[in-house]
């Protein structure tokens, strides 16, 4: 299936994703992921306009819906801000691959509905303009031009369901439809 402009397979729960990559390094901050100056929106499609503008002037013209950006240690060190995470997103980066995340960036991305896979070894492997296959639900990346295949730590089930849901409001909603739906079906 196609979500947003990349390929989407979302049946029984599972995640899958390919993609070009773009690398970056360690510590790659919330500052250079969306720059503090353009702050002023929270449209995702207009942040994605200044998206790693500050490490890549290029970038935000460059990448692609359904590309993946690859990061070393601490990716969405920083600020708390939920701007860094919604630019990527509006970008239309389909998952970011990181050797770690800054614990408030991961909150984020999950609360917005991107995915993040936590995955060294891929992560020292790839070189921007690779294509990946990404498996969240499974819990593994393959190289296509390497053709190795890495074991990456898989979603707890909770966070898939808010990643599949395409956020945490959207997954809260779809509970509540749910349980009222069930609620009306056994009061009638």
């Amino acid at each position: 299936m196609r979500v947003a402009g990349y390929e989407l397979t979302n049946e029984g729960g599972e995640m899958q994703f390919q993609g070009r990559v773009w690398k970056f390094g360690d510590d790659v901050d919330t500052d250079v992921i969306i720059p503090a100056r353009y702050l002023l929106t929270i449209d995702a499609k207009e942040l994605a306009e200044h998206v790693m503008e500050d490490i890549d002037p290029e970038f935000p013209q460059k990448v692609q819906i359904g590309d993946i950006i690859v990061g070393g240690k601490n990716f969405g060190c920083g600020s708390s801000r939920e701007h860094a995470p919604m630019a990527i997103k509006g970008a239309g980066v389909s998952v970011v691959i990181a050797e770690s995340y800054a614990r408030i960036f991961y909150r984020n991305s999950i609360n917005i509905g991107l995915p993040l896979v936590e995955c060294p070894e891929a992560v020292a492997d790839a070189e921007t303009g690779d294509i990946l296959e990404v498996d969240t639900t499974e819990g593994f990346v393959v190289n296509t031009r390497t053709g190795q295949t890495y074991s990456a730590k898989p979603h707890a089930p909770y966070v898939q369901e808010i990643v599949n849901a395409g956020g945490l409001m959207e997954a809260v909603t779809a509970r509540v439809r749910q349980r009222a739906a069930e609620q009306a079906k056994a009061g009638a």
